[in-house]
């Protein structure tokens, strides 16, 4: 059965997608993005995943809309009908974003920021006159999909004409309180921001994952790795993982780097996962060419005490991955 795609998998897929427009209009490797220190510091310290990407970068490509249709959940797709209703075009006015995680491990409360060009006054009129449902936070006015009272539901707001959030409720008003100096920002995080500091501007997309969502991701990217000895309590002492993409006009590669406890266990980690990759790949080769194909590409090198991961893929290699569904969610 195919094993499901983890969120920093997303990540490097959704960055595939937004890079491959350089295969054929950039001639060169495409420039970085980078975050202001003012956007990072308007999430809580306590987050244990941070990522960005390039939109305005990524819209251009149809790489990005196929790959998207496959990985966003259909709730995401709904709540963007919802802002297009209200005067908001996620796909026109959005040119930037990020988002962050808290750090359980579980990934349910996920708070992001858009930068982009808005008519806040407009698109608030159109919510009042549909009568849409919104909750005032410390001045500023949140806007539901949905009631805004379930678990699942999604809320935005805007700050200014370039600046949204969204999230669900309680991330947002956590980053509301961020913002107004009630609640320390994670700039003040001093195992997450300075590899925030790494990543940032070292890719078209790039993120970073606290020590639980770098085992889950690990766990899940190659599960075989954790039939090997010790390889289990290797990856539960991991610190933390560094994500970096980058393109130029032939080639996708996507870069992890897990920052391990020791040198050891980078080395022998880095062996379990080249022999888990290796099964991985015979067990694809039959009902999946192109995924086995794209793994004989990915190398796993330990330098230090980091595991890194290098997955370059190419346009022919990602034009089949998509067409064979390999990033769709598995059936129930």
């Amino acid at each position: 059965m195919r094993q499901p795609v983890t969120r920093i998998v997303v990540v490097a897929l959704l960055a595939v997608a937004v890079a491959f427009g350089a295969l054929t209009a950039i001639p060169t490797r495409t420039s970085a993005g980078s975050l202001s220190t003012a956007i990072i510091g308007m999430f809580p310290k306590d987050a244990g995943e941070f990522a960005y990407a390039d939109l305005k970068t990524a819209r251009k490509y149809p790489w990005f809309a196929q790959l998207n249709d496959q990985l966003l959940p259909p709730r995401f797709h709904q709540f963007e009908q919802f802002l297009a209703s209200s005067g908001v075009d996620p796909n026109s006015q959005v040119e930037e974003l990020a988002w962050a995680s808290e750090s359980n491990g579980k990934g349910d409360n996920v708070v992001g920021i858009a930068l982009g060009n808005f008519d806040p006054s407009a698109s608030e009129a159109k919510l009042k006159t549909q009568k849409v449902p919104s909750f005032e936070s410390q001045g500023y006015r949140m806007y539901a999909f949905g009631s805004g009272i379930a678990a699942g539901d999604i809320l935005f707001l805007f700050f200014d004409s370039n600046t949204a959030a969204f999230g669900n409720r309680a991330a947002l008003e956590k980053l509301i309180d961020v913002r107004m100096g009630g609640t320390p920002s994670l700039l003040t995080n001093e195992s997450l921001f300075p590899m925030i500091s790494e990543a940032n501007g070292n890719g078209i997309v790039w993120g970073v994952l606290d020590k639980e969502h770098t085992a889950i991701a690990l766990q899940q990217l190659v599960p075989q790795a954790g039939q090997f000895p010790q390889a289990a309590a290797i990856i539960a002492r991991i610190k933390a993982m560094i994500i970096n993409i980058s393109a130029d006009d032939k080639s996708i590669d996507a870069h992890l780097q897990a920052v391990c406890a020791s040198v050891d266990d980078a080395n022998l980690l880095s062996a379990a996962f080249q022999a888990g990759l290796m099964y991985r790949r015979y067990q694809e080769a039959s009902s999946n060419p192109a995924l086995a194909k794209a793994l004989d590409g990915v190398g796993v090198v330990p330098t230090g005490d980091r595991l890194k991961i290098n997955a370059p893929v190419t346009q022919e290699q990602m034009t089949a991955l998509i067409q064979s569904k390999s990033f769709a969610p598995p059936a129930n």
